[in-house]
Protein backbone atom coordinates (compact mmCIF):
# COMPACT_ATOMS: atom_id res chain seq x y z
CA UNK A 1 0.00 0.00 0.00
CA UNK A 2 1.39 3.46 -1.49
CA UNK A 3 -0.23 4.72 1.61
CA UNK A 4 2.30 2.82 4.25
CA UNK A 5 5.45 3.92 2.39
CA UNK A 6 4.53 7.39 2.62
CA UNK A 7 4.65 7.13 5.98
CA UNK A 8 7.39 5.06 6.44
CA UNK A 9 9.28 7.52 4.28
CA UNK A 10 8.59 10.10 6.75
CA UNK A 11 11.45 10.99 9.42
CA UNK A 12 11.08 10.41 13.14
CA UNK A 13 11.45 14.02 13.55
CA UNK A 14 8.27 14.36 11.82
CA UNK A 15 6.27 11.60 13.73
CA UNK A 16 3.54 13.39 14.20
CA UNK A 17 3.19 13.91 10.59
CA UNK A 18 3.19 10.28 10.30
CA UNK A 19 0.41 9.38 13.05
CA UNK A 20 -1.97 12.52 11.52
CA UNK A 21 -1.46 10.97 7.67
CA UNK A 22 -2.95 7.17 8.48
CA UNK A 23 -5.74 9.17 11.05
CA UNK A 24 -7.28 11.52 8.43
CA UNK A 25 -6.92 8.97 6.16
CA UNK A 26 -7.40 5.87 7.78
CA UNK A 27 -9.68 7.21 10.24
CA UNK A 28 -11.52 9.45 8.07
CA UNK A 29 -15.40 9.85 8.70
CA UNK A 30 -16.03 11.45 4.97
CA UNK A 31 -17.66 8.96 2.67
CA UNK A 32 -14.88 7.70 -0.08
CA UNK A 33 -15.32 10.05 -2.72
CA UNK A 34 -15.04 13.00 -0.35
CA UNK A 35 -12.48 11.17 1.44
CA UNK A 36 -10.09 10.25 -1.61
CA UNK A 37 -11.08 13.23 -3.86
CA UNK A 38 -10.14 15.46 -1.38
CA UNK A 39 -6.78 13.65 -0.97
CA UNK A 40 -6.12 13.66 -4.87
CA UNK A 41 -6.48 17.56 -5.19
CA UNK A 42 -4.51 18.24 -2.07
CA UNK A 43 -1.70 15.62 -3.58
CA UNK A 44 -1.70 17.77 -6.57
CA UNK A 45 -1.85 21.44 -4.95
CA UNK A 46 0.57 20.18 -2.56
CA UNK A 47 2.98 20.16 -5.42
CA UNK A 48 5.34 17.33 -3.41
CA UNK A 49 6.04 15.00 -6.88
CA UNK A 50 6.64 12.59 -4.03
CA UNK A 51 3.24 12.73 -2.51
CA UNK A 52 1.24 12.81 -5.30
CA UNK A 53 3.17 9.39 -7.23
CA UNK A 54 2.57 7.66 -3.58
CA UNK A 55 -0.95 8.80 -2.62
CA UNK A 56 -2.58 9.36 -6.38
CA UNK A 57 -3.06 5.55 -7.21
CA UNK A 58 -4.77 4.77 -4.30
CA UNK A 59 -7.28 7.98 -4.69
CA UNK A 60 -7.87 6.10 -8.41
CA UNK A 61 -8.71 2.93 -7.25
CA UNK A 62 -11.06 4.62 -4.39
CA UNK A 63 -12.59 7.26 -7.01
CA UNK A 64 -14.68 6.60 -10.05
CA UNK A 65 -13.34 8.04 -13.15
CA UNK A 66 -15.82 11.08 -12.82
CA UNK A 67 -14.79 11.68 -9.33
CA UNK A 68 -10.91 11.10 -10.52
CA UNK A 69 -11.46 14.13 -13.35
CA UNK A 70 -13.69 16.33 -11.13
CA UNK A 71 -10.88 16.47 -8.05
CA UNK A 72 -8.12 17.06 -10.62
CA UNK A 73 -10.51 20.07 -11.63
CA UNK A 74 -10.92 21.11 -8.91
CA UNK A 75 -7.02 21.47 -7.97
CA UNK A 76 -6.53 23.30 -11.13
CA UNK A 77 -9.65 25.67 -11.21
CA UNK A 78 -8.34 26.91 -7.88
CA UNK A 79 -4.26 26.81 -8.88
CA UNK A 80 -5.42 29.72 -10.68
CA UNK A 81 -8.51 30.94 -8.59
CA UNK A 82 -6.34 30.87 -5.90
CA UNK A 83 -4.23 33.16 -6.80
CA UNK A 84 -6.42 35.42 -8.82
CA UNK A 85 -8.73 35.88 -5.76
CA UNK A 86 -5.75 36.09 -3.00
CA UNK A 87 -4.19 39.16 -5.04
CA UNK A 88 -6.92 40.74 -6.04
CA UNK A 89 -7.97 40.80 -2.22
CA UNK A 90 -4.31 41.79 -0.82
CA UNK A 91 -3.67 44.76 -3.20
CA UNK A 92 -5.04 47.95 -1.50
CA UNK A 93 -6.79 49.18 -4.28
CA UNK A 94 -10.86 48.64 -3.89
CA UNK A 95 -11.67 49.00 -7.37
CA UNK A 96 -10.03 45.33 -8.49
CA UNK A 97 -13.02 43.95 -6.12
CA UNK A 98 -15.46 45.59 -8.87
CA UNK A 99 -13.90 44.30 -11.97
CA UNK A 100 -14.80 41.32 -13.86
CA UNK A 101 -12.38 38.59 -13.38
CA UNK A 102 -12.72 37.25 -17.19
CA UNK A 103 -11.41 34.00 -16.59
CA UNK A 104 -13.30 30.91 -17.79
CA UNK A 105 -14.12 28.41 -14.51
CA UNK A 106 -17.03 26.61 -15.85
CA UNK A 107 -15.94 23.48 -14.09
CA UNK A 108 -17.08 24.98 -10.82
CA UNK A 109 -20.56 25.09 -12.19
CA UNK A 110 -20.76 21.96 -13.42
CA UNK A 111 -17.77 19.82 -12.24
CA UNK A 112 -19.14 16.14 -13.11
CA UNK A 113 -19.82 15.10 -9.57
CA UNK A 114 -22.11 16.44 -6.75
CA UNK A 115 -21.47 20.04 -5.89
CA UNK A 116 -20.85 19.27 -2.35
CA UNK A 117 -18.19 17.31 -3.17
CA UNK A 118 -16.31 19.65 -5.45
CA UNK A 119 -16.95 22.63 -3.44
CA UNK A 120 -15.17 20.63 -0.33
CA UNK A 121 -11.97 19.66 -2.62
CA UNK A 122 -12.21 23.28 -3.85
CA UNK A 123 -11.97 24.94 -0.21
CA UNK A 124 -9.05 21.99 0.75
CA UNK A 125 -7.10 23.17 -2.21
CA UNK A 126 -7.65 26.75 -1.01
CA UNK A 127 -6.37 26.05 2.38
CA UNK A 128 -3.36 24.75 1.00
CA UNK A 129 -3.15 27.84 -1.50
CA UNK A 130 -3.72 30.31 1.68
CA UNK A 131 -6.79 31.67 -0.37
CA UNK A 132 -8.82 33.56 2.49
CA UNK A 133 -11.28 35.29 0.20
CA UNK A 134 -11.88 31.13 -1.68
CA UNK A 135 -11.82 29.97 1.80
CA UNK A 136 -14.86 32.28 2.83
CA UNK A 137 -16.54 31.37 -0.74
CA UNK A 138 -16.55 27.67 -0.27
CA UNK A 139 -17.37 27.39 3.26
CA UNK A 140 -20.72 29.49 2.53
CA UNK A 141 -21.85 27.30 -0.13
CA UNK A 142 -20.97 24.16 2.02
CA UNK A 143 -22.54 25.31 5.24
CA UNK A 144 -25.75 26.78 2.73
CA UNK A 145 -25.92 22.88 1.18
CA UNK A 146 -26.05 22.05 5.36
CA UNK A 147 -22.64 20.69 5.51
CA UNK A 148 -21.39 20.77 9.14
CA UNK A 149 -18.25 22.50 10.54
CA UNK A 150 -16.55 18.89 11.04
CA UNK A 151 -16.68 18.07 8.31
CA UNK A 152 -15.61 20.84 6.71
CA UNK A 153 -12.66 20.88 9.12
CA UNK A 154 -12.41 17.10 8.26
CA UNK A 155 -11.30 18.44 4.76
CA UNK A 156 -8.79 20.79 5.91
CA UNK A 157 -7.38 18.79 8.11
CA UNK A 158 -6.71 16.40 5.01
CA UNK A 159 -5.24 19.58 3.38
CA UNK A 160 -2.62 20.43 6.59
CA UNK A 161 -1.02 17.12 6.81
CA UNK A 162 -0.63 16.18 2.58
CA UNK A 163 0.79 19.56 2.73
CA UNK A 164 3.58 19.02 5.54
CA UNK A 165 4.14 15.66 4.17
CA UNK A 166 5.16 16.76 0.73
CA UNK A 167 6.92 19.68 2.45
CA UNK A 168 8.91 17.43 4.71
CA UNK A 169 9.85 15.05 2.32
CA UNK A 170 10.87 17.06 -0.37
CA UNK A 171 12.89 18.95 2.31
CA UNK A 172 14.48 16.14 3.08
CA UNK A 173 15.41 14.69 -0.15
CA UNK A 174 16.94 17.94 -1.14
CA UNK A 175 18.86 17.45 1.94
CA UNK A 176 20.22 14.20 1.59
CA UNK A 177 21.31 15.19 -2.12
Amino acid sequence: MALDELKSAIPDYAKDLRLNLGSVIGNSELPQQQLWGTVLACAIASRSPRVLRELEPEAKANLSAEAYTAAKSAAAVMAMNNVFYRTRHLLSDPEYGTMRAGLRMNVIGNPGVEKVDFELWSLAVSAINGCGQCLDSHEQVLRKAGVDRETIQEAFKIAAVVQAVGVTLDSEAVLSE
